[in-house]
């Protein structure tokens, strides 16, 4: 089977390649997962997110955003101090503001997932780029999110990470061409001219 070649090194990003990347995403909490995960990743290798994600897991409250959005200074913390996260006091803080951010923006919208899911006209958007190497780091829609993020009060969302989240939770289809789950997918969207 055709994979992605970023996802042929492990087995852990094998797994991850083969069962979640790219799968649409409409629960609010996966949402926060990835959102979470992926502001964590900026500066390392999503590999190393991978290992440590059972330890987020568990110090995030099951990526339970209003339990995120409760945590005490002392919570923080002793999260800081923890050698199974990553130890970023800036990252730690942002989660915690994030969690509130992203309960106020669920609150609004009636569900975080219908507001993230607005920046692409409710349907995945299935590139079709010619090589791996032509995956852009950022998008129109990702710069678009991220502008609005940002407005919104929360941190770590620079359109590179909120790229990296569209990609996690399905909003656009970046299976490479030969890759068998880009056809899988396919279905969840529509094909945009490049």
């Amino acid at each position: 089977m055709g994979r992605c070649e970023w996802a042929v090194g492990s087995d852990l990003m094998r797994i991850y390649h083969d069962t979640e990347w790219g799968v649409p995403v409409h629960e609010d909490r996966k949402l926060f997962e990835y959102l979470l995960l992926d502001s964590f990743q900026a500066g390392l290798s999503w590999s190393t997110i991978l290992r440590k994600r059972d330890a987020f897991r568990q110090a995030f409250r099951e990526f339970d955003p209003e339990a995120v959005a409760n945590m005490t200074d002392a919570d923080l913390a002793v999260l800081a101090q923890d050698p199974g996260i990553v130890r970023n006091r800036a990252k730690i803080i942002a989660a915690r503001n994030n969690a509130g951010r992203f309960l106020e923006v669920a609150a609004e919208f009636g569900t975080f997932a219908a507001y993230f899911w607005s920046f692409v006209g409710g349907e995945a958007i299935q590139n079709e780029w010619p090589a791996i190497t032509d995956v852009p780091a950022e998008t129109v829609e990702s710069r678009a999110l991220s502008a609005d993020l940002k407005r919104r009060g929360f941190s770590f969302v620079g359109p590179t990470i909120v790229y990296a989240v569209m990609q996690s939770a399905g909003l656009v289809n970046d299976h490479a061409a030969a890759c068998y789950r880009r056809q899988e997918l396919r279905p969840a969207g529509y094909s945009r001219e490049l």
